[in-house]
This record gives structure tokens, C-alpha cells and sequence, in this order.
């Protein structure tokens, strides 16, 4: 190579290089002057007027008890402004501070998780700062641009949350729908996605999930469809199985080896006038039980009486009790509404059971309709057996469409001690319908639907369980974008805890439903009793259909 070649190589290496070098400082010096500006911009809100309320924030956490595992809880301020600084911090870890030009406040994940997991058990605080348009001044004088406002405060919980939801989601129809599935949620993050969906099987009607202990490897989850019948599907781990009968309301034994359900004959009714149009009323019911390793079905006089009409089964927390909803049937003809329709009420019962043998007691009355006035529905027990958490309302079986249902409590172990189930009215409850709750795995938190805000729309709320049973303020489902309620058409109904995620696909679950292969199971005969292999016995929508 010539010395020609060799100096003109070097120049152009050097050249290379200058660019290389001039690039980075450039890149240095711009990172500098936004550091600075981003600096002097923190430096200037040191000098802020004071506002003697909190800010007017939506969702409105102040107050409530948040799980350290959460996702972040972004927000909207509603307050007029040119610019807004927020800064989130606690007794330990680094502050999280966000200006941002706009009202929606979208929290970075991972600071969140790391102030939240070092201050469990503690006070999370909330400084909301609005900038507003230059020239205004203060009281003073002073040109102030940057109001404070006071601080919001809620505390971090203890305990973890169970880090999946699963929930139903569907739009509240009056006489039909076309889309409905089940999906799960990351409760830790926004990741949301299909366990199955109606589009896998022409549309027809999925509900009814039921997981064992809060296991996803165990888990029920009911079909029905006027193309491929009814049927239950059970899921344990990867694999797949199609029961060939329809399971109603379901509880799993805590050993997984029983699964109690009811059978209803149900029909949706419309009322001329009234807030809310839509009711539903049960003609006929009973309640069986699935063994899952003889595969069959069997039920008991105690659990299948023909005066009475029995729905929501749930187990105790040592199985030893399958609690569940019971009312007198006043009316001898099934096929039409009665006009006393509006007087049928629910008693709480439990029947002893023994797994071993197989053999189940002699029902008892836990709480009765006549002695609290109100229907008794959707009986939930803490797995740790403490609590027995339940709604209540006016009449009837359905309560998310009675505006009057409420959440209540009894403390279990006290009833133990004295022999009373007395009951408590949640602090939690609003003026529109409360229902469709369960436990998380370690007791300390619950979930339920609600339609507080707008009397239309179930939404799901997560709400703290102290050792104590006393209930905190709830929170509403956390969303990526806090305005996502706003234009959501979809109600969120029965909303279930799991440890982990789902792990069978919705395409898996798809090919079951629609397959002819499934066990078959032989059920006790009553008018509520769905015919092996047929479709449902009513398919017009409006008979049909329920949130």
C-alpha cells in the first residue's frame, strides 16, 4: 500500500471519528440542557400557592387500602390547567415524580412496584400540583404559577393479591347478545387476554367458572348453545375434558375431588316500568354434586327437595359443609310467573357432608328470609373459614339486577362459639346493586361487581379484608387509561381470584366444545334437568341470557 493510500485512510478514519465524536457531545449537550430545564421546571414549583382541599382526582384513591402487587393506579385530574406535577412517594425508596402537559397521569410500572414492595404495610402519599396560566398571581402579589393542592393518602396493604382475575365480560343487553367470553387479567400489570370466547362456538352462551382453592389446574367452566348443546368443561392442567349435561352455579371441595352444582330452570322477565326492566326468576331447581374420579353425578334428598328451589352452592373452607340458597316453593303451577313473584325470598342452609363415605346430613337453617326480611344470595367463605361473605335483597335469586342487594358478612368463628350467625351490613355498599364476590387465596382481599357510578354497567371492585373482618374502601379494576370506563360498553361480572394464569388456549377449549366426544353422565330427572345432548331448552335470547 502506498503512502499516498495510508494518509488518505487516516484522514478518512479521522474524519469518521470527528463525526462519531461530535454526534456524542451534541447527544451529551442536549441531555444536559433537559436535565437542567427539567431541573429549574422541578426548582420553579418550590414557590406554589396553597390549596386548602385535595385535588379533584378520578379514580379517587384516597382512603383505600391498594395490594403491594397492584397495578399502577393511574388517574385523571380534573382540575383546569396549562401543566400538572405529581409526586407519589413514602416513608422509604425513591419519589415518583410525572409532569405532564395533559390531566391523565400514566404511573411508570417499575418504580410503582418498587416503592410499593418497600413500603408494605405502609402510608402511600399523593402531592398533586396544576399549573396555571402565566400572569396570574397570588393573594401577595407574587406571580405564582403552581398551585398545591393537599396531600392524598391511602395505604399499602401487607399481603399480596392473588395475581389473576378471571371475569366475564358482555354488553348489557335487554333481549340478546352476540359477543361474551371469559378472560383473565394480570392483576400486577394491564395484560389482558381470552380463556374463551362465545366466537369459538357460534355464539352461544359461556359462564359459570369455578376454580378449585383458587387454582387455575382445576376449573368448570359452563357452555351452553343451541348448535352444540349443553355441556361443562373441565380443566385439569392441559388437559381438557367435555361433561355432557350443563353445570348451573358451581363450588369445588377444597380436596377436588367433588364438584357441588345447581340445575335451574330459569326464565328472564320484563317489567312494564321500573329503573331497572329486567328480572329473573327461578321455576325449578336442585342441587347435585359431580365426583370426578367415578365420573357421575348423583344427588340427595336433603339437596334436591321438590318444595323447594335450591342455587349457589359453596363449600366450607374444611369441606365439611356445602352451604347454599333455598326457597319455599308457594305456587303450584311451573310454567307461568306467579303473581307473588316479587315475595319469593332465599334462606341460607348448609347439609354436612363426609367425603369418605360419601354420605351427607340433615339440612340446617343458617339464616332465614323471615327473620331478615330479605332475599339471602351468592354465599362466599374465606379459605381460611373465617368470613362468610353473602348479598342480600329485596326478593329473588338475581341480585345484580335488584338495586337493592348489598353485600353482608358473618363472622364464622364467633357463630361457632355462640351458635347465632349474626351479620353484618359492609361499610362498602353503594346505592345501586352490589354482587357476584369471591375471596382471594389468602383471605385478605375480595372482589365483587358493582354499579355504583352509572346503575347500567357491572364493574369490578377490589376491596381489603382486615384480620379483623373489617372491610376498606374499595378500588375499581385499574385500567392503563383511567378514562377507559367512560366509553366501556362491557359489564365485568363474576370476577374470581387465581394464583396463576389459565394455561389451556382458547383454541383448545374451542375444538372441546365443538367435538361430539364427552363424558357422559346420567342426571337426576326433575323439570330442571336439561335433556343428554340436546341444546338448551330455551333459545329465544331473552330467556336465555344473563349478566
Amino acid at each position: 500500500m502506498t503512502r499516498m493510500h495510508i494518509r488518505m485512510k487516516t484522514k478518512l478514519h479521522k474524519t469518521g471519528k470527528a463525526k462519531f465524536i461530535y454526534a456524542i457531545i451534541v447527544c451529551t449537550l442536549i441531555a444536559v440542557s433537559l436535565f437542567y430545564a427539567c431541573r429549574d421546571r422541578k426548582a420553579l414549583i418550590t414557590q406554589y400557592s396553597s390549596i386548602d382541599r385535595p385535588a379533584k382526582v378520578q379514580p379517587n384513591y384516597a382512603g383505600s387500602v391498594i395490594p403491594p402487587n397492584i397495578a399502577p393506579l393511574n388517574f385523571v385530574i380534573q382540575q383546569e390547567g396549562t401543566g400538572y406535577f405529581v409526586r407519589i412517594y413514602s416513608e422509604k425508596g425513591n419519589p415518583i415524580e410525572i409532569f405532564s402537559r395533559k390531566p391523565a397521569i400514566l404511573i411508570p410500572k417499575h418504580p410503582w412496584h418498587e416503592l410499593l414492595d418497600l413500603n408494605r404495610g405502609r402510608q402511600l402519599n399523593l402531592d398533586v400540583y396544576v399549573e396555571f396560566a402565566a400572569g396570574a398571581s397570588s393573594s401577595k402579589g407574587e406571580n405564582i404559577r403552581w398551585s398545591r393542592f393537599q396531600t392524598l393518602t391511602a395505604q399499602i396493604a401487607p399481603e399480596d393479591i392473588d395475581t389473576f382475575l378471571v371475569y366475564r365480560k358482555i354488553r348489557p343487553g335487554h333481549g340478546t347478545w352476540r359477543d361474551m367470553g371469559i378472560y383473565q387479567r394480570n392483576l400486577s400489570s394491564f395484560s389482558e387476554s381470552v380463556i374463551l370466547d362465545n366466537g369459538y362456538f357460534k355464539h352461544g352462551c359461556v359462564n359459570c367458572h369455578a376454580f378449585c382453592r383458587n387454582s387455575a389446574e382445576k376449573m368448570l367452566l359452563g357452555i351452553r348453545s343451541a348448535v352444540y348443546g349443553s355441556s361443562a368443561l373441565l380443566l385439569e392442567g392441559d388437559k381438557v375434558q367435555k361433561i355432557g349435561t350443563k353445570f348451573g352455579y358451581t363450588s369445588w371441595h377444597p380436596s377436588g375431588r367433588v364438584a357441588a352444582f345447581s340445575v335451574n330452570k330459569v326464565r328472564q322477565l320484563f317489567h312494564s316500568a321500573a329503573s331497572e326492566v329486567r328480572d329473573v326468576m327461578d321455576f325449578d331447581s336442585l342441587m347435585s354434586y359431580y365426583l370426578v374420579d367415578s365420573k357421575t353425578v348423583k344427588t340427595s334428598p336433603n339437596l334436591a327437595k321438590k318444595d323447594r328451589l335450591e342455587t349457589y352452592p359453596t363449600w366450607s373452607a374444611d369441606g365439611r359443609y356445602l352451604y347454599f340458597c333455598s326457597a319455599p316453593v308457594t305456587w303450584s303451577d311451573k310454567t307461568v310467573v306467579p303473581e307473588s313473584y316479587d315475595q319469593i325470598k332465599y334462606d341460607l342452609v348448609r347439609v354436612s357432608y363426609d367425603l369418605d363415605r360419601d354420605q351427607w346430613g340433615q339440612m340446617e337453617s343458617v339464616l332465614s328470609a323471615e327473620d331478615t326480611g330479605l332475599s339471602i344470595l351468592l354465599p362466599r367463605i374465606s379459605p381460611d373459614g373465617r368470613w362468610l361473605l353473602f348479598s342480600m335483597c329485596d326478593y329473588g335469586c338475581f341480585p345484580v339486577y335488584r338495586q337493592s342487594s348489598d353485600l353482608y358478612m358473618i363472622d364464622l368463628e364467633a357463630a361457632k362459639k355462640t351458635g347465632d350467625f349474626a351479620y353484618e351490613r359492609l361499610d362498602i355498599n353503594s346505592s345501586e346493586s352490589e354482587s357476584w364476590h369471591s375471596f382471594s387465596s389468602n383471605s385478605r382481599w375480595i372482589v365483587f361487581s358493582s354499579k355504583r357510578g352509572s346503575g347500567v354497567f357491572t364493574r369490578t371492585y377490589i376491596a381489603y379484608v382486615d384480620k379483623n373482618g373489617k372491610v376498606h374502601k374499595p378500588i375499581r379494576l385499574p385500567q392503563k387509561d383511567p378514562a377507559y370506563y367512560d366509553s366501556c360498553l362491557y359489564t365485568y361480572s363474576v370476577p374470581e381470584l387465581i394464583t396463576g394464569p389459565v394455561r389451556a388456549t382458547k383454541e383448545q377449549l374451542g375444538r372441546v366444545v365443538r367435538s361430539s366426544e364427552n363424558i357422559s353422565v346420567k342426571m337426576p330427572i326433575t323439570m330442571a334437568t336439561p335433556k343428554p345432548g340436546q341444546p338448551p331448552e330455551y333459545q329465544q335470547p331473552w330467556q336465555t341470557e344473563r349478566e
